[in-house]
């Protein structure tokens, strides 16, 4: 069993370990958001269950378990109380298996002064620990890669910031590891008898300060950048600069700096004699993330993940859009131009592509809304071509993506007086095209009707030309 299948580790470990010929149940709060390739259909099964309110058994036949399941990016405090309730219930309904091994990803931090989150992860440790079956403990630092969260933060302070004036917490200490290596770890130190009771921390060959990380990231990329600590910034603030600067949430932010203010070192490296493994040095962990990313090879990004959403995991809730108390702006158009090349400019929208008209319109949006605690447009689209439930475009959300039957549904997660859609259904051949585009506004009172009118000449603009170059691409 395989649970947090479709986070950024799960949903890279996922096929490792079906390709490695394992019988893989992901357990799901939503099924329809498994990415699972045609080639593996019958070696992984979707298990659909909430662990904070878990109402199914499990397979009384699974072997071994991972647990990777973490609540903290969408809550600034009192997620530890909800992973140690997920931590219990999974750990419950586990003893009730044949189950001969938990395996968990757990974090790395000095004994002293841990921050609520990686008091979380050790509370989770012990609760584990608890069950029937043995459990092994896997502890990481900082995790690079394309799509991990330290991958993107960096890259958007070193790309964007000249001069950047820090807190104190950029001398702290960590030993990042490469995405490659954790799976590496998680992957091989299944069934290993060895491993049962034991923690083990992993690591990167390099003990790097941030600071550190940050100077040679830009010189990777072929930037000087002067780094100016000072000791006047609070943790308030520091999650207030890190939070205007890069693609991270408030409360995310809030996280990872009481996580960054403690050294992240191992302890030990016990990891080595069970499984000998080289890992890569912090050069080549960047190289390889940008590698992937040229490749348009980013397989899951920590973006996507429904805990940076306040949506319901469910995202079957909002497929449905509403009929009633709704203001509308419904186009429908019929252009000469194959359907195919008309789903591919759909399926290109947002991003580094843009919205195809007032591109800059939807910048301003994104400021204004990272300004007021929304999250900005400054997330963007893990892969310029590819779309599935779940996945971030921008400030939206998709709720559906069927490219063959032409059917597109993006959900606003922008700070709005009110809930909005947009969605897109395509019908045509090999020489014509017809498009319907339909935006829909649920406004709350007064202000959210007041907010829709006032964008009316607007939206009028913007909508129309949007449509006019899906369709005709011009």
């Amino acid at each position: 069993m395989l649970t947090g299948a479709t986070g950024y580790i799960g949903g890279r470990l996922l096929p490792l370990l079906a390709e490695a010929g394992h019988t893989v149940i992901a357990l799901v709060r939503s099924a329809n958001r498994l990415n699972i390739p045609d080639h593996l259909a019958d070696r992984i099964a979707p298990f659909e269950a909430d662990l904070l309110n878990l109402e199914k058994e499990f397979p009384k036949d699974i072997d071994a378990a991972y647990y990777l399941v973490h609540s903290m990016t969408n809550l600034a405090s009192g997620f530890s109380n909800l992973e140690a309730k997920c931590a219990e219930n999974f750990t419950q309904a586990l003893n009730k298996t044949q189950a001969k091994q938990v395996i968990y990803l757990s974090g790395l931090s000095e004994d002293q002064e841990i921050s609520e989150h990686m008091s979380s992860r050790h509370r989770v440790e012990e609760i584990l620990s608890s069950g029937n079956a043995p459990l092994t403990v896997l502890r990481a630092g900082i995790i690079i890669g394309s799509g991990s969260a330290s991958f993107e933060i960096m890259r958007d302070l070193v790309e964007k910031l000249p001069v950047m004036v820090a807190p104190k917490w950029v001398y702290a200490k960590c030993q990042p590891i490469a995405i490659a290596d954790v799976l590496f770890y998680l992957s091989n130190i299944l069934g290993k008898g060895e491993s049962f009771g034991n923690t083990y921390d992993i690591g990167g060959p390099e003990v790097l300060t941030y600071r550190n990380m940050l100077i040679q990231f830009g010189k990777i990329r072929g930037f000087f950048r002067l780094i100016i600590p000072v000791p006047v910034l609070t943790p308030h603030l520091s999650s207030l600069w890190l939070y205007l600067v890069t693609s991270v949430n408030f409360s995310l932010a809030q996280a990872l700096v009481h996580s960054l203010k403690t050294n992240a070192v191992c302890k030990e490296d016990k990891i080595k004699a069970l499984l000998p493994h080289e890992c890569l040095d912090f050069r080549s962990m960047i190289e390889n993330a940008f590698e992937k990313i040229a490749q348009n090879a980013v397989l899951s990004s920590w973006k996507d993940a429904m805990t940076q959403s306040e949506l319901s995991p469910n995202l079957s809730k909002y497929i449905e859009v509403p009929k009633y108390g709704c203001l509308k702006k419904v186009l429908k158009k019929t252009y000469p131009s194959p359907k195919k090349e008309v789903m591919e400019r759909l399926w290109s929208i947002g991003g580094d592509k843009g919205w195809y008209t007032m591109n800059w319109a939807w910048g301003l949006r994104g400021q204004l809304d990272k300004l007021i605690g929304g999250v900005g447009i400054r997330r963007g689209r893990t892969h310029p071509t590819r779309l599935k439930a779940g996945d971030v475009l921008d400030f939206w959300r998709v709720i559906h993506a069927d490219k063959e039957a032409g059917h597109l549904l993006l959900y606003a997660e922008m700070k709005l007086p009110g809930e909005a859609w947009i969605e897109w259904k395509v019908e045509g051949g090999a020489k014509t095209s017809t498009i319907e585009q339909n935006v829909t506004f649920r406004p709350k009172g007064v202000v959210g009707r007041l907010y829709w009118y006032v964008l009316v000449p607007i939206h009028h603009f913007m909508f129309q030309k949007m449509i006019d170059s899906i369709g005709g691409g011009k």
